[in-house]
């Protein structure tokens, strides 16, 4: 028997026009129908023939579009919308801005970048441009705000996409986005429930572990979580992560091998984030072919253990088809009770209603016409972008005095570009570091960037210092090594042969270091005195850069983390 009483309870908080389409949706609808309101896949195709054979066979709850051209993406949900008998959840990784879902949007600030501001508005703004170009494009569900606390530098996926380590910085700046999103109707999954951010790991590679005590925990995490809880948002995404002291509190007879990360972990999904913090909204899974997922157990039986411990939707496929028949067959051999997948698509059915769907569907206004995009990447949201940027870049040390520089004292500068080479992550948006030469160009500089295709093998093994000073006066390192997925760790990889491109020459020609994203490279380059963060890969905060390094704005930043590690000699 159904609990229709949950409908009426936050964060649903249904009137009775909606209770009863709840009701007679699910009430008509088919085994089939229900178990595709239960998968949240992504989708790739364009064209309208295939969008509807795809609605036709699958019936999805919703669907999630890696970034596209607003125009392309938009008509995309709209042909969704338009197909489906039930109105859809369209997602996306609203992290940073509007880009998540627009190539052509506007890339706000990494959440690091906004706390560095120490100004509450800042999260606020996040919030509002990645809802309103969401809007514009029909996107309605955003996978933000991220909730974790960045509580281990070694952690390669974390840090710029947190609002740091402190407890009600993150609480602050998360309820800040939440609000900017709920004005523009667009529902969040905060992320990533029980809490990344402890291990030096990645769930995309294997389930990590949350190892706070359940007083640590309390203290730190389930503030943050009870305070999201209690926005009444509507739905959690929750991780392949472990917390083996609350599963054990809630299940003493666990044996340590038998613990489960969240999204297979009737203990933190029942125990923690349902009795405990009281949530009553959808738990969504984290993407289910990470490994942290897949390895746990069979998939032919993770994906049905995941809905009976309490997962009410299922996030991406390995194979799509495979994983629908695994639900049929856990639902014939009662691995996956027909109960719970009714209570399952309960909730996200009562989501929707939370949302208004029926009614935007029923008008006409699920998805808006082409005139909405005027808003995606406009003057407006890139003017608060260079905003943010300005009080976002922190000096973190400059104990050589180096700054402010000019052409008058360092004509001749290399520039090193410290990128990502193996690439494939997800990312918010393109980095465009490269603006850097033409930025220190049009400032009267002389500038030569380092030529990663073609090493000088003489500068590596015949030359000294001599040959350096003669080709430069200053060395400025420019990083870009993001958080991204499928990375085991996110450090510096100095060029193999003699680590030629380090800087060896550190005591001899003054140093720059910038990073315009991971905030921990002090690890690697503690011999570097002038060291600033900027968190955020834009041409906006390049520009704010080099005013600040120029001596024309002051720096504003404070840093959300630690950016010394806790290492000897870093701050030096």
């Amino acid at each position: 028997m159904l609990n229709y009483e949950i409908l009426e309870k936050s964060p649903f908080c249904l009137g009775q026009s909606q209770v009863k389409w709840v009701k007679e949706t699910i009430e008509n609808m088919t085994e089939e129908q229900k178990i595709g309101q239960i998968f949240c896949p992504i989708c790739g195709e364009t064209e309208p023939e295939k969008i509807e054979a795809f609605v036709d066979e699958f019936k999805p709850a919703g669907v999630l579009y890696r970034p596209m051209p607003a125009e392309v993406v938009q008509n995309c949900h709209r042909i969704f919308q338009q197909h489906s008998e039930i109105p859809m959840l369209l997602a996306a990784n609203l992290e940073s801005g509007g880009v998540g879902i627009a190539t052509n949007g506007t890339y706000f600030a990494r959440p690091m970048g906004a706390a560095a501001t120490k100004n509450k508005e800042n999260g606020y703004r996040l919030g509002y441009i990645s809802g309103k170009e969401a809007k514009a494009v029909g996107c309605n569900w955003s996978f933000a705000p991220i909730c974790d606390l960045d509580k281990n530098y070694m952690n390669p996926i974390m840090n710029v996409r947190t609002y740091g380590d402190n407890v009600n910085t993150v609480i602050d700046f998360v309820k800040e986005q939440l609000r900017g999103l709920d004005e523009n109707e667009v529902a969040a999954a905060a992320k990533h429930f029980p809490g990344d951010g402890v291990d030096f790991r990645d769930q995309h590679l294997v389930a990590s572990v949350n190892s706070l005590s359940v007083e640590e925990y309390d203290e730190s995490y389930g503030k943050i979580w009870k305070e999201v809880v209690d926005t009444g948002i509507l739905s959690i995404m929750v991780g392949h992560i472990l917390q083996p002291a609350y599963s054990k509190y809630f299940n003493p007879d666990l044996k340590d091998e038998d613990i489960m990360p969240a999204t297979l972990s009737k203990e933190i999904l029942g125990g923690l984030l349902r009795e405990k913090l009281g949530f009553n909204g959808v738990i969504v899974t984290d993407a289910t072919p990470m490994v942290g997922f897949t390895a746990a157990m069979s998939r032919k039986d993770s994906l049905a253990a995941s809905i009976m411990a309490g997962c009410d939707m299922i996030l991406f496929n390995k194979d799509i088809r495979e994983d629908y028949q695994y639900i049929r067959d856990a639902l014939k051999d009662g691995r996956l009770t027909k109960e719970r997948l009714d209570e399952a698509v309960l909730r996200i059915l009562a989501m929707k209603a939370a949302m208004k769907l029926p009614e935007k569907k029923a008008d006409g206004t699920i998805v808006p016409d082409a005139s909405a995009l005027s808003v995606v990447g406009c003057k407006e949201h890139k003017q608060w972008s260079k905003e943010c940027a300005d009080e976002a870049v922190t000096l973190v040390k400059d104990t050589q005095k180096l700054l402010p520089i000019s052409p008058a004292k360092y004509k001749k500068i290399r520039l090193y570009y410290i990128e990502d080479r193996a690439g494939l992550g997800f990312k918010d948006g393109e980095s465009e570091i490269a603006v850097f030469k033409d930025l220190l160009e049009k400032e009267g500089f002389e500038v030569n960037v380092y030529d990663y295709s073609k090493p000088d093998f003489y500068e590596m093994f015949e030359t000294g210092v001599g040959y350096a000073k003669d080709k430069f006066d200053l060395a400025i390192y420019v990083a870009c090594i993001d958080t991204a997925s499928n990375q085991s760790v996110r450090r510096i990889d100095w060029v193999h042969l003699m680590a030629a491109d380090a800087p060896w020459f550190v005591n001899e020609i003054p140093t720059m270091f910038i990073s315009v994203a991971n905030p921990y490279h002090l690890v690697d380059a503690p011999m570097v005195k002038t060291f600033i963060n900027a968190y955020t890969p834009t041409k906006e905060v390049c520009e704010q850069v080099v005013e600040k390094i120029m001596g024309r704005s002051s720096f504003k930043g404070e840093s959300p983390i630690d950016p010394f590690c806790g290492i000897w000699g870093s701050k030096f």
